[in-house]
């Protein structure tokens, strides 16, 4: 196997890992509110986490930010719970470019802060010079971008089951959801090292 699919399939573990699942519930939270008609909104969004998850890398792996590893395992359910908390304020509200370009702004942030979350892991996996990490970096970042889009995609068949199938409106299936993440995210919160 080439390094090339080596680093793809880094990325996509590290998404698609059953015990590492705040990634997913992030996913999760921001594609909640969307079907697929939204799918070039969907698209923007999980790049631009991807674009700030790389981000935090990279400048991790140059050592030019570093943060305290339990501060970011403390942010991270932050921002799902946010996401999920967001979708309650925002449901049944038209698209507006500002409220748009305010979410794309707090994804890109979000992404930066699930990237300094692994930033430990990824500069331990790929030892020597910073320059040498580039490449691989951005093998991982493909890899990292199947995932979620993988987790999307299941995410919004799910939806699309439920709204069809199980005859619940777009704004029931958003509360119950964005509720359960909210859930889920909470004692992630409270059980945090960062209380010690």
């Amino acid at each position: 196997m080439s390094d090339f699919w080596i680093y793809v399939e880094i990325g996509l573990k590290h998404v698609l890992n059953i015990k590492s699942y705040d990634h997913v519930l992030f996913l999760m939270a921001l594609t909640v509110p969307h079907t697929f008609k939204d799918w070039k909104k969907i698209l923007l969004l999980v790049t631009v986490f991807t674009i700030g998850h790389t981000l935090a890398l990279l400048l991790s792996v140059f050592q030019i930010v570093m943060i305290k590893p339990q501060l970011v395992e403390f942010l991270i359910p932050v921002t799902i719970l946010s996401t999920a908390v967001f979708n309650f304020f925002s449901m049944g509200k038209t698209s507006k470019k500002e409220i748009v370009n305010s979410v794309v702004l707090i994804t890109l942030f979000f992404g930066v802060i699930h990237g300094l979350g692994f930033s430990n892991y990824f500069k331990s996996i790929l030892p020597g010079n910073p320059s040498d990490k580039v490449m691989p970096l951005l093998e991982f970042a493909l890899g990292i971008e199947g995932a979620q889009m993988i987790v999307v995609i299941v995410m919004l068949l799910f939806s699309y089951c439920v709204q069809t199938f199980f005859r619940f409106s777009k704004r029931d299936f958003t509360i119950v959801a964005s509720a359960f993440i909210i859930g889920v995210a909470v004692p992630m919160i409270l059980q945090n090292e960062i209380w010690n």
